[in-house]
């Protein structure tokens, strides 16, 4: 049975953190589903600049709940989590993930919600160094490595953390990939 990831992104996504994890779970067979606040598609930012655009496949409003994905996965950039962070319904569906003890992948900026979720306290994370005050205020204990995995919650620091911290959700997800077809930043 395919494995089904939702990537839970609005505009302002770190362009490389949604696009390489997102070709690296279908490379390993994995479904992806872009969920969003708004139908249509969404702008990542590519360091400088808008990048490039993403179709949007769902609303956060057209999610009753966490049924039918196997994992969460969030990706950074500094305006996206904000934003969505300030969404009820995303941050419900953050927290409903973490209740059902489901796999939450988020890179960089992307644990700020899982601040917002309330769902960090007492787990050991990574993070964008300028969250990491956040993430302790939240409960988090913080670290400075490629990933850090404490349970069901995967964190990554930067865009140069993508192929481990793919690998990381491929392989919690019971599927297996090899470190070198992984794309990366």
């Amino acid at each position: 049975m395919t494995k089904r990831v939702m990537i839970l992104a609005t505009d302002g996504f770190e362009q490389s953190e949604l696009m390489k994890p997102k070709a690296n779970l279908e490379k390993a067979g994995i479904e992806t589903v872009v969920v969003s606040l708004e139908e249509g598609s969404i702008r990542g930012w590519d360091e400088k600049n808008w990048g490039e655009s993403v179709a949007v496949d769902k609303t956060v409003d057209a999610i009753e709940n966490c049924d039918g994905y196997d994992a969460l996965l969030l990706p950074g950039g500094q305006i996206n989590p904000d934003i969505l962070r300030m969404n009820e319904r995303a941050v419900a569906i953050v927290r409903e993930f973490a209740m059902a003890d489901k796999p939450i992948a988020a890179i960089c900026h992307a644990p700020w919600l899982l601040a917002e979720a309330d769902v960090v306290t007492g787990k050991t994370v990574t993070s964008w160094p300028s969250i990491r005050t956040d993430l302790k205020n939240a409960g988090a204990t913080v670290i400075d490595q490629e990933v850090a995995q404490d349970g069901k919650i995967i964190t990554s620091r930067n865009p140069g953390d993508i192929p481990a911290f793919s690998k990381a959700l491929i392989e919690m997800l019971g599927e297996t990939v090899e470190q070198d077809q992984l794309e990366a930043a």
